[in-house]
């Protein structure tokens, strides 16, 4: 049974796009489709959470248009990401799904959820918020610090976006180094420079307050699980509250000591989490 490490890159065409993503797991059930983190490739999951969900069901891994091996340009909007990421899971065949989203892929997990709901049976959203957020009109003044310096070598961002400066945590950070780069053979290309910044321009709108902001999440009626670090200064740790007290029916988790990341840090605890939620 193929791993992380060996699923092949496999390709499907949809609206004209030739979509890139790996599928491994526990065939059989209802597959969880990740989407990913800001300027990410499917070689930015972290192993132990994605091998760990593969022993009881299905995981698909994809680039939406764009991104890595994904062909085309990155919508500015998150709508339109979201309207492409639902004709990737059609093209698959795909009638039901749960779907994880990580930050930015958390707004197009919502977007998925709201524009296809017969599509998704539950709904996981790590380290988002919702529209219209608080500090999300733009890149919070720590995310802009953090992405603006440079690093040697340059996965080390990953150590300041993803966990706290604790040194427990920067320990964990490590460890995740370690886990992200096992995969050798056929990795995804880095994302072009083009990624960022449309990425980003669809962050702004997506995030630009205005009355009513959350009134959506009144229509994701999904079972949901909501995880955040303790101290998110990506997408502040008090949009995942919003989010689950706005949301119908969800259930809000925070791990300690920990970032945007959280997940990677508690990738047993997490894995153990998430699949207590979907078997449910």
């Amino acid at each position: 049974m193929h791993t992380h490490q060996t699923a092949p890159t496999q390709f499907v065409d949809a609206k004209g796009i030739r979509f890139a993503y790996r599928r491994f797991g526990k065939a059989g059930g209802v597959p969880l489709v990740f989407n990913q983190h800001f300027i990410g490739t499917m070689d930015y999951w972290d192993p132990a959470v994605t091998d760990g969900l593969a022993k009881e069901r299905e995981v698909i891994l994809f680039n939406n248009v764009g991104v890595s091996s994904t062909s085309g340009e990155v919508p500015t909007t998150l709508e339109e990401m979201g309207a492409n990421a639902v004709a990737f899971i059609r093209a698959l065949g795909l009638t039901k799904v749960d779907v994880l989203g990580f930050s930015i892929g958390g707004f197009v997990a919502q977007e998925i959820t709201l524009q296809a709901p017969d599509l998704v049976r539950r709904l996981v959203l790590v380290g988002t918020g919702p529209r219209g957020g608080q500090g999300m009109a733009t890149l919070t003044p720590e995310a802009q610090r953090i992405f603006g310096a440079t690093y040697d070598p340059p996965e080390e961002l990953w150590l300041s976006v993803h966990f706290t400066q604790s040194k427990a945590s920067q320990a964990e950070g490590r460890e995740f180094l370690n886990r992200f780069r096992l995969r050798a053979q056929n990795r995804d290309p880095e994302a072009n420079e083009i990624v960022a910044p449309a990425q980003i321009e669809a962050i702004g709108k997506w995030g630009a307050q205005r009355e009513g902001s959350y009134d959506y999440l009144k229509r994701i009626r999904q079972p949901t699980l909501v995880v955040n670090g303790s101290t998110d200064v990506i997408v502040y740790t008090v949009n995942s509250f919003i989010l689950q007290q706005n949301l119908p029916n969800a259930q809000l988790i925070l791990y300690p000591d920990s970032n945007h990341g959280s997940m990677y840090q508690y990738p047993e605890l997490f894995v153990t989490h998430l699949s207590t939620f979907l078997a449910g």
